[in-house]
């Protein structure tokens, strides 16, 4: 399974960005059975869940520091899973990458890196004040 973010850029605060992430690879599978999860990395610090959607019924997820700003979508017929990110401050600035799993991921659960078996690369998201 290959993932490949995009969308980031460079936005002043209370701006928005659409994320997007393509996948391919999948093998006997849709997209819709692979919980999707979208992370970022700060300089110096760990990959961090900003928000998720699980395999199956579509349960979304998101971190309290983005609830309300962002939403996540997946759109089958493009085989991709959007991030929109509305309202955007310079403590959004990050790498932000995509993850991938064919595991039924429930909770908190959805938004925890080692859960994750496929990575893409990241786009970097970069807010000015």
């Amino acid at each position: 399974v290959q993932l490949q973010a995009s969308g980031g850029g460079l936005v002043r605060s209370g701006g928005s960005l659409r994320l997007s992430c393509a996948i391919s690879g999948f093998r006997n599978a849709d997209l819709d059975d692979y919980a999707i999860g979208w992370f970022r990395q700060a300089p110096g610090t760990t990959y961090e869940g900003v928000s998720g959607i699980s395999s199956g019924d579509d349960t979304m997820f998101y971190a309290d520091s983005v609830k309300g700003r962002f939403t996540i979508s997946r759109e089958i017929a493009k085989n991709t899973v959007a991030l929109q990110a509305n309202t955007l401050t310079p403590e959004n600035t990050a790498v932000h990458y995509c993850a991938a799993t064919p595991r039924w991921l429930v909770g908190g659960g959805i938004t925890k890196p080692d859960n994750y078996d496929y990575w893409g690369q990241g786009t970097q998201v970069t807010v000015s004040s």
